[in-house]
């Protein structure tokens, strides 16, 4: 009888899922995950043939991890799988139920740092062309697209945009951002062209009225929050037929890469972001990279 049938695995199982609530608190949903992650893999074991949980060995893990990720499993899902086991083997240690963790020799995958999604310039077009300006909301939107785009502004940052942060003279904005840095943005001739219009027009029309130090008001003359404005670029979004997947900052991922596709130097666009380290930067290489070489591929008759 199997090791699972019988319920030894089973009741081992349970008991350690009782211990990590206990020492760690974790959700139901991830208890629920622990345990089903150790079911499979007991399963696993019997159908091979092979001892229950505790009989398992370094060459029992990596095999299942192996047959796993042949049958589809991704990296950051078998490094999730190994985590699991490892935190089982160790509390089977502790309670002396083994000698050893089988898991501790067996490496995790490389998890590759997973590259942002971006717009083609003609998506961000298309993206700039969806609100209607001849709504004052839709107008706002337009704008805030427009600043976003030209300045790689944070989502956050641009909903808090207050009036006194943007020298129209000089075509700046001022943002502190993570850490209370502040760094000096500009706006860029067309966003700046916009925000003038929307200042002296749009702007007035949807505070009816209202005094407002924010830039970008609702009709309440309160600022945006950024769960509204991420709503509304889902729908311009929806608008002008993009269909890849979007974030907040799916903008933001645009000015960097498209910035870097011109020829600016990494620094000068570390700077305009507003990272601290480098390397953050960095993966913005990569994805100018992996558009040149899906562009190859693409349109070269080797390719």
């Amino acid at each position: 009888m199997s090791t699972l049938a019988n319920g030894e695995d089973g009741s081992l199982i349970e008991r350690f899922a009782d211990a990590l609530w206990m020492e760690r608190g974790l959700s139901r949903n991830t208890l629920q995950a622990y345990q089903s992650d150790l079911r499979k893999l007991g399963l696993w074991l019997e159908a091979s043939g092979r001892p229950g949980l505790l009989g398992a060995k370094r060459a029992d893990l990596l095999a299942f991890l192996a047959d796993q990720s042949k049958n589809g499993l991704k990296p950051r899902s078998s490094a999730r799988l190994l985590s699991c086991f490892r935190q089982f083997f160790q509390y089977c240690v502790r309670e002396s139920l083994l000698q050893k963790d089988p898991s501790s020799r067996v490496d995790a995958p490389k998890l590759g740092r997973p590259l942002p999604h971006s717009l083609t310039e003609s998506e961000v077009v298309a993206l700039l062309d969806a609100p209607l300006v001849d709504d004052p909301e839709g107008f706002r939107d337009r704008v805030m697209l427009e600043l976003l785009y030209a300045t790689g502004l944070r989502v956050s940052e641009l909903v808090k945009l207050q009036l006194g942060q943007i020298s129209m003279n000089q075509g700046l904005v001022r943002i502190v951002g993570k850490g209370d840095k502040e760094r000096l943005v500009p706006l860029g001739e067309e966003a700046l062209d916009w925000l003038q219009r929307f200042l002296a027009g749009g702007r007035q029309a949807l505070l009816g009225g209202q005094i407002s130090g924010e830039v970008f008001p609702t009709r309440r003359g309160a600022g945006m929050t950024r769960q509204a404005f991420w709503y509304r670029i889902k729908k311009h979004a929806l608008i002008a037929g993009i269909v890849k997947p979007l974030s907040p900052h799916t903008l933001r991922h645009a000015f960097a890469t498209h910035l870097l596709d011109h020829g600016a130097d990494l620094r000068v666009v570390q700077m305009l972001l507003g990272h601290t380290d480098l390397s953050t930067t960095q993966i913005y290489t990569h994805v100018a990279r992996e558009r040149l070489r899906n562009l190859h591929a693409k349109h070269h008759p080797r390719g």
